[in-house]
């Protein structure tokens, strides 16, 4: 059962890689937007739901997995582009933090509907309590494995004989 989870990870990359989501998502609102620029917006987004913590380029860094120069890069476009904006730390002038513009809602709002859309398009006929354990277990097992890769020991591919 483990080697078939194990198979059915890599299918779901395969999948999703020749259909990237940036690509179904411009389809479906009519806005083309680079796939980084929504996971910045959503790393920004997740980020300011948490009351007391400021939003900056460490923890775009951080959240997306990126070292904290391509964060600064990544986040230097969503500004360029109209989806964030960069203001001084009330908390420490030294430091930024970063919000999203109205463009960025919307971007975020579409980003998260689209994908709402595909779940439930996937799971249209399962029945609602395996379709809420599965998200359940979907977004634990999602954390385990960022937090798995980032960590310094991540296992590699297996070694070829």
């Amino acid at each position: 059962m483990f080697d078939a989870a194990g198979q059915a990870l890599f299918r779901l990359g395969r999948v999703f890689g020749r259909q990237p989501a940036h690509r179904a998502l411009a389809e479906q609102t009519g806005q083309a937007v680079e796939l980084s620029r929504i996971l910045v917006v959503q790393a920004v987004e997740a980020g300011a739901e948490a009351p007391d913590q400021e939003v900056t380029v460490g923890a775009v860094a951080a959240r997306l997995g990126v070292d904290p120069s391509t964060a600064s890069r990544l986040v230097a476009e969503a500004i360029q582009a109209g989806y964030l904006v960069r203001a001084a730390s009330p908390a420490d002038a030294r430091r930024a933090r970063l919000g999203l513009t109205a463009a960025g809602r919307e971007l975020a709002g579409d980003a998260r509907r689209y994908q709402r859309a595909v779940f439930e398009q996937v799971t249209r006929d399962w029945p609602e309590r395996e379709r809420a354990e599965f998200a359940r277990l979907f977004v634990k097992f999602a954390a385990a494995v960022a937090e798995t890769l980032a960590a310094p020991a991540a296992p590699g591919p297996p070694a070829r004989r």
